[in-house]
Protein backbone atom coordinates (compact mmCIF):
# COMPACT_ATOMS: atom_id res chain seq x y z
CA UNK A 1 0.00 0.00 0.00
CA UNK A 2 1.38 3.17 -0.96
CA UNK A 3 1.65 6.08 1.79
CA UNK A 4 3.44 9.37 0.87
CA UNK A 5 3.87 12.66 2.97
CA UNK A 6 1.10 14.30 1.69
CA UNK A 7 -1.22 11.40 2.22
CA UNK A 8 -2.59 9.10 -0.39
CA UNK A 9 -6.11 7.14 -0.23
CA UNK A 10 -5.84 4.02 0.00
CA UNK A 11 -6.30 1.05 -3.23
CA UNK A 12 -8.29 -1.00 -3.53
CA UNK A 13 -10.32 1.19 -0.75
CA UNK A 14 -12.33 -0.40 2.16
CA UNK A 15 -16.07 -1.54 1.87
CA UNK A 16 -18.45 -2.95 4.33
CA UNK A 17 -21.57 -4.16 5.13
CA UNK A 18 -23.39 -4.03 8.58
CA UNK A 19 -26.61 -6.32 9.65
CA UNK A 20 -27.99 -6.26 12.82
CA UNK A 21 -28.15 -3.15 14.50
CA UNK A 22 -30.73 -1.65 15.87
CA UNK A 23 -32.75 0.26 13.68
CA UNK A 24 -33.09 3.01 15.91
CA UNK A 25 -30.31 3.08 17.62
CA UNK A 26 -27.23 5.59 16.48
CA UNK A 27 -23.86 4.83 16.06
CA UNK A 28 -20.40 5.90 15.00
CA UNK A 29 -18.33 4.03 12.47
CA UNK A 30 -15.07 4.55 12.77
CA UNK A 31 -11.56 2.69 11.24
CA UNK A 32 -8.22 2.50 12.61
CA UNK A 33 -4.92 0.50 11.13
CA UNK A 34 -2.74 -1.17 13.82
CA UNK A 35 0.39 -2.94 13.24
CA UNK A 36 0.41 -6.59 12.92
CA UNK A 37 3.73 -7.25 14.65
CA UNK A 38 6.70 -5.52 15.84
CA UNK A 39 9.00 -5.98 12.96
CA UNK A 40 10.17 -3.93 9.48
CA UNK A 41 10.31 -5.47 6.46
CA UNK A 42 12.14 -5.83 2.89
CA UNK A 43 11.26 -7.18 -0.04
CA UNK A 44 13.37 -9.25 -1.63
CA UNK A 45 13.62 -9.24 -5.45
CA UNK A 46 15.20 -12.40 -6.51
CA UNK A 47 12.76 -14.63 -4.65
CA UNK A 48 10.06 -11.95 -4.62
CA UNK A 49 9.61 -12.61 -0.70
CA UNK A 50 9.18 -9.75 2.01
CA UNK A 51 11.41 -11.07 4.78
CA UNK A 52 11.98 -8.94 7.94
CA UNK A 53 14.90 -6.66 7.85
CA UNK A 54 14.79 -5.82 12.00
CA UNK A 55 12.94 -4.46 14.69
CA UNK A 56 9.50 -1.85 13.79
CA UNK A 57 10.14 1.94 14.33
CA UNK A 58 8.79 3.83 17.53
CA UNK A 59 5.28 3.93 17.07
CA UNK A 60 2.77 6.65 15.37
CA UNK A 61 0.67 8.90 17.10
CA UNK A 62 -3.15 7.17 17.25
CA UNK A 63 -5.55 8.42 14.41
CA UNK A 64 -8.92 7.59 14.02
CA UNK A 65 -10.41 7.80 10.92
CA UNK A 66 -14.67 8.61 11.68
CA UNK A 67 -17.13 7.93 9.07
CA UNK A 68 -18.08 11.34 7.18
CA UNK A 69 -22.09 10.39 8.06
CA UNK A 70 -21.72 9.48 11.31
CA UNK A 71 -23.77 9.21 14.37
CA UNK A 72 -26.43 7.76 11.77
CA UNK A 73 -28.76 5.47 12.72
CA UNK A 74 -28.49 1.50 12.37
CA UNK A 75 -31.52 1.42 10.18
CA UNK A 76 -29.03 4.13 7.72
CA UNK A 77 -25.78 2.09 7.98
CA UNK A 78 -27.63 -1.53 7.55
CA UNK A 79 -28.85 -0.49 3.70
CA UNK A 80 -25.71 1.20 2.28
CA UNK A 81 -22.27 -0.29 1.82
CA UNK A 82 -20.12 1.66 3.86
CA UNK A 83 -16.93 2.50 2.03
CA UNK A 84 -13.36 4.05 3.41
CA UNK A 85 -12.72 5.34 0.19
CA UNK A 86 -11.81 8.77 1.29
CA UNK A 87 -8.91 8.02 4.10
CA UNK A 88 -5.62 8.60 3.10
CA UNK A 89 -2.53 7.42 4.43
CA UNK A 90 0.84 9.44 5.17
CA UNK A 91 3.90 8.88 6.41
CA UNK A 92 4.58 12.26 8.14
CA UNK A 93 4.32 11.88 11.60
CA UNK A 94 3.67 15.70 11.87
CA UNK A 95 0.51 15.40 9.46
CA UNK A 96 -2.14 18.06 10.88
CA UNK A 97 -4.59 17.11 8.15
CA UNK A 98 -6.04 14.03 10.12
CA UNK A 99 -4.53 11.21 7.55
CA UNK A 100 -3.43 8.07 9.16
CA UNK A 101 -0.16 7.92 10.24
CA UNK A 102 2.03 4.62 9.15
CA UNK A 103 5.83 3.75 8.67
CA UNK A 104 7.04 3.09 5.40
CA UNK A 105 7.97 -1.51 4.97
CA UNK A 106 5.80 -2.40 7.94
CA UNK A 107 2.59 -4.70 8.00
CA UNK A 108 -0.65 -3.17 9.23
CA UNK A 109 -4.31 -4.37 9.40
CA UNK A 110 -7.24 -1.98 9.20
CA UNK A 111 -9.90 -2.54 12.29
CA UNK A 112 -13.46 -1.53 11.89
CA UNK A 113 -15.32 -0.30 14.37
CA UNK A 114 -19.28 -0.17 15.29
CA UNK A 115 -19.75 2.17 18.36
CA UNK A 116 -23.12 3.10 20.17
CA UNK A 117 -23.77 7.23 19.97
CA UNK A 118 -23.51 7.80 23.76
CA UNK A 119 -20.56 5.24 24.07
CA UNK A 120 -18.42 7.79 21.15
CA UNK A 121 -18.21 10.87 23.79
CA UNK A 122 -14.79 10.55 23.34
CA UNK A 123 -14.14 9.62 20.28
CA UNK A 124 -11.68 11.56 18.02
CA UNK A 125 -9.96 11.48 14.91
CA UNK A 126 -6.34 11.84 16.71
CA UNK A 127 -6.85 9.95 20.32
CA UNK A 128 -7.21 5.62 20.60
CA UNK A 129 -10.73 4.52 20.19
CA UNK A 130 -12.38 4.12 23.15
CA UNK A 131 -13.42 0.33 24.47
CA UNK A 132 -16.02 -0.94 26.89
CA UNK A 133 -19.86 -1.75 26.14
CA UNK A 134 -21.34 -0.75 22.78
CA UNK A 135 -17.85 -0.40 21.03
CA UNK A 136 -17.30 -3.22 18.75
CA UNK A 137 -13.89 -3.95 16.32
CA UNK A 138 -13.83 -5.85 13.51
CA UNK A 139 -10.49 -7.49 11.27
CA UNK A 140 -9.76 -9.68 8.88
CA UNK A 141 -6.85 -11.34 7.60
CA UNK A 142 -7.14 -11.27 4.45
CA UNK A 143 -6.85 -6.61 4.55
CA UNK A 144 -3.64 -6.77 6.17
CA UNK A 145 -1.01 -4.96 4.04
CA UNK A 146 2.47 -3.87 4.06
CA UNK A 147 2.70 0.01 3.36
CA UNK A 148 5.67 1.44 0.68
CA UNK A 149 6.59 4.74 -0.70
CA UNK A 150 6.92 2.87 -4.14
CA UNK A 151 5.80 -0.27 -5.71
CA UNK A 152 8.06 -3.42 -5.31
CA UNK A 153 6.48 -5.42 -7.34
CA UNK A 154 6.37 -4.44 -10.88
CA UNK A 155 2.93 -7.24 -11.41
CA UNK A 156 1.38 -5.03 -8.58
CA UNK A 157 2.23 -1.81 -10.56
CA UNK A 158 0.53 -2.76 -13.31
CA UNK A 159 -2.82 -4.22 -11.39
CA UNK A 160 -3.38 -1.66 -9.91
CA UNK A 161 -2.78 1.19 -12.55
CA UNK A 162 -5.37 -0.61 -14.68
CA UNK A 163 -7.83 -0.76 -11.84
CA UNK A 164 -7.04 2.35 -9.57
CA UNK A 165 -9.50 5.52 -10.91
CA UNK A 166 -7.37 7.63 -9.73
CA UNK A 167 -4.44 6.67 -12.07
CA UNK A 168 -5.69 7.12 -15.34
CA UNK A 169 -2.29 9.05 -16.10
CA UNK A 170 -0.66 6.29 -15.61
CA UNK A 171 -2.18 3.94 -18.84
CA UNK A 172 -1.79 3.17 -21.75
CA UNK A 173 -4.59 3.39 -24.09
CA UNK A 174 -2.73 0.63 -26.82
CA UNK A 175 -2.01 -1.57 -24.07
CA UNK A 176 -2.94 -5.28 -25.30
CA UNK A 177 -5.94 -5.95 -22.83
CA UNK A 178 -5.71 -9.87 -23.22
CA UNK A 179 -1.95 -9.77 -22.17
CA UNK A 180 -3.21 -7.73 -18.80
CA UNK A 181 -6.16 -10.13 -18.39
CA UNK A 182 -3.90 -13.09 -18.46
CA UNK A 183 -1.90 -11.54 -15.42
CA UNK A 184 -4.66 -10.99 -13.64
CA UNK A 185 -6.22 -14.02 -14.52
CA UNK A 186 -3.21 -15.89 -12.60
CA UNK A 187 -3.43 -14.15 -9.55
CA UNK A 188 -5.70 -15.76 -7.24
CA UNK A 189 -5.92 -12.42 -4.69
CA UNK A 190 -7.93 -10.97 -8.01
CA UNK A 191 -11.02 -13.14 -7.24
CA UNK A 192 -13.01 -10.95 -5.03
CA UNK A 193 -12.78 -11.65 -1.42
CA UNK A 194 -16.07 -11.62 0.97
CA UNK A 195 -15.93 -12.87 4.35
CA UNK A 196 -18.77 -12.77 7.14
CA UNK A 197 -18.11 -12.88 10.70
CA UNK A 198 -20.36 -13.78 13.73
CA UNK A 199 -19.47 -12.00 17.16
CA UNK A 200 -21.15 -12.68 20.52
CA UNK A 201 -24.15 -9.89 21.14
CA UNK A 202 -22.98 -6.52 22.70
CA UNK A 203 -25.73 -4.13 23.70
CA UNK A 204 -27.70 -2.84 21.00
CA UNK A 205 -26.25 -4.86 18.19
CA UNK A 206 -28.54 -8.23 18.54
CA UNK A 207 -26.24 -10.14 15.16
CA UNK A 208 -23.31 -8.48 14.07
CA UNK A 209 -22.47 -10.09 10.48
CA UNK A 210 -20.07 -7.70 9.00
CA UNK A 211 -18.73 -8.24 5.43
CA UNK A 212 -15.97 -7.05 3.95
CA UNK A 213 -15.33 -6.60 -0.04
CA UNK A 214 -11.57 -5.22 -0.48
CA UNK A 215 -12.11 -4.20 -4.66
CA UNK A 216 -11.23 -7.88 -5.91
CA UNK A 217 -6.91 -6.87 -5.24
CA UNK A 218 -5.37 -8.52 -1.70
CA UNK A 219 -2.75 -5.87 -0.60
CA UNK A 220 -0.11 -8.09 1.30
CA UNK A 221 2.18 -8.63 -1.98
Amino acid sequence: MIITKAGRRMFPAMRVKIAGLDPHQQYYIAMDIVPVDNKRYRYVYHSSKWMVAGNADSPVPPRVYIHPDSPASGETWMRQVISFDKLKLTNNELDDQGHIILHSMHKYQPRVHVIRKECGEELSPVKAVPTGDGVKAFSFPETVFTTVTAYQNQQITRLKIDRNPFAKGFRDSGRNRMGLEALVESYAFWRPSLRTLTFEDIPGITKQELNVVWNNVKLNK
